[in-house]
């Protein structure tokens, strides 16, 4: 699949914005704060309906704007028109100008997406929040009941902790009602993470070994946080006392978390920084070539900053290992690290939220 263009109107910085995109590679330049993060996000909103940056959407809208869209034509060998209408209120999606009922829809005429950022590091120094999110950006591409299960359980956590707020003894009752939801809908999320781990491991340890040019061997292992069996309906009630003293949904798919081991060793506390960055380049290039494997089709990677950061050696080692057939977008404040690998990539320069062809 490739974008041919990208077309934004009213969203974050951009009042106005259209781009024709080629295969292969497009480099974005400029200072900081100029827009390239933000055509990238738009891209993936686009492609995916979800920011890669927010859970909010209307993050997105522009400054004083109540709205924004999104469009572009996606060549999969026969042309797509995608657009997106957002306002806090509600969405339109539409396909070749066909209303689509439902995201699924929608996403059925789009394309995989890998984001890979200079701040993947967070994956691996930060908390689980990332590294669930990390998991749920794949397992929403992958699981056609994902989205719909993620959602649900979502909205039965915040409905329960509301309940476990409200009240100064807790009517259980009315809580277990929600405790049902979790329990159904999180086997969904569990059982895709756990399908979506084992199969994202080789692909991920591989990578390793291609970018880091060692013999260190990366695992990963899914922390479920359901109990025992994944029994999340028994876990919350044998848990009973602990969550009225916290007043909150003490477990579920929302608490798991993805361990990271580099030959058996956690990876946030014996790693170097250099280790570190290799096994966050792993991670998403593994999640690349997991997609081309299910798929059978390269997805868009969105490169946001990273190869101003990396040495020559995983610079050229990452680039070896990507998908020919993937297009990629890729943003940087500086061009010094280009090499002759990059003399047919088509240059964009963003300044002011204005882009314009550099090549």
């Amino acid at each position: 699949m490739l974008l041919r263009s990208l077309n934004l109107n009213h969203f974050r910085c951009f009042e106005s914005l259209r781009i024709g995109l080629a295969g292969g590679i497009s480099i974005f330049h400029g200072n900081n704060a100029q827009g390239k993060t933000s055509i990238l996000e738009g891209a993936c909103v686009l492609l995916r309906l979800q920011s890669p940056r927010t859970s909010t959407m209307a993050d997105c809208i522009r400054f004083s704007e109540v709205a924004f869209a999104a469009g572009g034509q996606l060549d999969g060998g026969d042309p797509v028109e995608l657009r997106l209408q957002y306002k806090e209120s509600g969405r339109r999606l539409l396909v070749d100008g066909e209303n689509q009922k439902r995201g699924s829809d929608f996403l059925r005429h789009s394309a995989l997406v890998v984001w890979m950022a200079n701040d993947d590091l967070a994956l691996i120094r930060g908390g689980g929040d990332g590294r669930r999110r990390y998991l749920d950006f794949m397992a929403a591409q992958l699981f056609p009941a994902y989205r719909a299960a993620q959602r649900a359980y979502e909205k039965a956590v915040r409905s329960r902790n509301f309940l476990l707020k409200r009240d100064s003894s807790p009517k259980w009752a009315e809580i277990d009602a929600y405790t049902k939801v979790l329990s159904e809908q999180g086997r969904v999320i569990t059982q895709c993470r756990r399908e979506l781990i084992e199969s994202l491991t080789p692909q991920a340890a591989r990578s390793q070994i291609e970018i880091g040019g060692g013999e260190e061997i990366l695992t990963l292992t899914y922390q479920s946080a359901s109990g025992e069996e994944d029994d999340l309906a028994f876990e919350l009630f044998s848990r009973r006392e602990e969550e009225f003293r916290r007043r909150q949904t003490v477990a579920g798919p929302h608490r798991d978390d993805l361990i990271l081991e580099l030959n058996g060793m956690p990876v946030a506390k014996f790693a170097s920084e250099g280790q570190q960055r290799t096994v966050a380049l792993a991670l998403k290039l593994g999640q690349t070539h997991l997609f081309l494997e299910s798929r059978d089709d390269a997805p868009v990677m969105l490169i946001d900053d990273v190869f101003g950061e990396l040495d020559p050696g995983r610079r050229n080692a990452l680039m070896a290992a990507w998908p020919e057939g993937s297009q990629k977008l890729i943003t940087t404040t500086n061009l010094d690290w280009l090499d002759e690998q990059f003399e047919h990539a088509h240059r964009f320069e963003v300044h002011q939220a204005s882009v314009s062809d550099s090549k």
